[in-house]
């Protein structure tokens, strides 16, 4: 039989969404629980995959990435093989939070962050620019960030979410 996520795995994914820095005993404490089980839920939901990974919000401005930009790519080959290409390539730079393979007139979307314009112009020259030929990219300069959430918004379901594995 698959286990289902209940109401206190979706709690524990909610709390740990707001601040992953809380320990089992603060996350028991608020869903009035001991630790224990917490623990084993927690560490189910990460072999799971329900958790991916666990990361610090930085300020981009005080790391030297002030500029963000939304990179449009259409590339000039659609093969299977350049595309696959163009991604594996394009994952490994520094520069680029998130890769996005898209349906429509651009094949990709990129959030690239960089110092500033220079560092952006930079980005494109050397490294865009230098994976494949590219068809076209359109550039969108963010000039100020309204709002920045990394947390799903997640509800207990109807019926529960399968878990990935069986369980005994």
């Amino acid at each position: 039989m698959y286990q289902m996520l209940d109401h206190t795995d979706i709690s524990i994914l909610k709390i740990l969404q707001e601040n992953a820095r809380f320990t089992n005993q603060e996350i028991a404490e608020k869903l009035h629980k001991t630790a224990s089980p917490i623990h084993r839920r927690i560490k189910r939901l990460e072999d799971e995959g329900f958790i991916k990974r666990y990361v610090a919000v930085l300020d981009p401005e005080k790391i030297g990435r002030g500029l963000m930009a939304f990179t449009h790519v259409q590339l000039k080959d659609h093969s299977k093989d350049s595309l696959s290409l163009f991604e594996q390539a394009i994952i490994r730079l520094p520069e680029v939070l998130e890769c996005y393979h898209m349906t429509g007139m651009y094949d990709f979307i990129l959030k690239v962050a960089v110092k500033d314009l220079a560092a952006y112009h930079e980005f494109l020259m050397h490294e865009l620019f230098g994976i494949m030929a590219i068809g076209s990219v359109q550039t969108t300069l963010v000039m100020k960030q309204s709002k920045h959430e990394g947390a799903f918004p997640i509800a207990v379901p109807q019926q529960p979410f399968p878990l990935a594995h069986k369980t005994d």
